[in-house]
């Protein structure tokens, strides 16, 4: 487990410029949560105006987990965080629409209770789990990565999850579980853009990862961020974030994981794969066909402060370059 590890992509906590009053709230919350389990709804008051931002409802499994979170498990360079209002506003998922913010102003629709997540292919133990049987078992963890999005902007966001590793090792994968496929809910009635007669994608979203990097201890599943319980257009309840690709291999709102000897097809992957392949490892010197990668514009920017940086391979996540030193990224991008 990757916890407090000095590496390439680690900073101190003083390294790390949060948003205004969160690490106020990061104080307070795990207080708030033990208060909220015997009824003290002051200290949530408490909580809520540190934060600056009104919680709205919280589920009780995550309210649960609030006082055990390991702050600052992971962190992930000298840059400020992203502010909330950009993290929770500027979004791909398609399945509301194809602007960045059609998530945000649509995705409430999206029904997350109940919840429940397939787990089938070469496992042992296969069968539908509801999500509060899947997260019960792990102590949640904030993550603080670096999100690549393919389209050469970027952000800094702190995850609140536990490592998809423990999850997998549940279903006590067979000798023949070579990849982990994942899927996306498809709700077309609470989905705008599956409903949309101009998609081009074969619903539902599907994304893979090969075992060794389904296994690393970098790759999470979240369901929360900047300490609160994941919002709708970032993927709740459930989703994927695997820091060194890029984001589009980061799947929302989960509801089937397989475990399989073949390699998935995915939705990108599938839809143009001159352009988006399988690995999708963030690389400066592997460009998009239509557009270089060597940089990516962090947010917030503007026309007059654009805010560009240099991409790093493996978005600055070097402990990953082992499970690639025999293939040629070019090639297997």
């Amino acid at each position: 487990m990757l916890i407090k590890t000095p590496s390439p992509s680690a900073a101190r906590e003083c390294d790390v410029t949060p948003e205004a009053h969160y690490l106020s709230r990061r104080r307070f919350m795990g207080a708030a949560g033990a208060a909220l389990a015997m009824g003290a709804l002051p200290a949530r008051a408490e909580a809520e105006r540190y934060a600056g931002v009104e919680l709205g409802a919280t589920p009780a499994w995550f309210t649960e987990k609030l006082p055990e979170i390991r702050w600052q498990a992971v962190t992930a360079g000298e840059e400020a965080l992203t502010p909330y209002a950009d993290v929770t506003h500027y979004n791909n998922f398609y399945e509301f629409g194809t602007s960045k913010g059609d998530p945000a102003r649509y995705a409430d629709k999206l029904v997350i209770e109940p919840w429940s997540v397939m787990i089938d292919g070469e496992v042992a133990r296969p069968g539908p789990v509801s999500l509060e049987q899947l997260v019960q078992p792990h102590r949640l963890e904030e993550r603080i990565y670096r999100l690549r999005c393919v389209e050469a902007w970027s952000m800094v966001i702190p995850w609140l999850g536990f490592p998809l590793a423990e999850l997998l090792k549940r279903a006590e994968p067979t000798g023949k579980a070579r990849y982990v496929r994942f899927e996306t809910q498809l709700a077309p009635e609470q989905m705008a853009g599956v409903r949309s007669g101009f998609s081009l994608i074969d619903w539902p979203y599907v994304e893979g990862l090969r075992m060794d990097e389904a296994m690393h201890p970098l790759t999470l599943m979240a369901v929360g961020l900047y300490g609160r319980v994941l919002p709708n257009q970032n993927g709740a309840p459930l989703r994927l974030v695997v820091p060194w690709k890029y984001g589009f291999k980061s799947i929302k709102s989960i509801v089937r994981i397989s475990l399989v000897a073949e390699r998935p097809q995915t939705t990108w992957e599938k839809l143009a794969p001159d352009e988006y392949g399988f690995y999708a490892n963030v690389n400066p010197q592997v460009d998009h066909p239509r557009w270089s990668q060597a940089t990516e514009r962090r947010l917030p920017n503007s026309l007059f402060s654009p805010n560009v940086i240099d991409t790093r391979l493996f978005n600055g996540y070097e402990e990953v370059a082992s499970l690639y030193s025999d293939l040629d990224l070019r090639k297997y991008y």
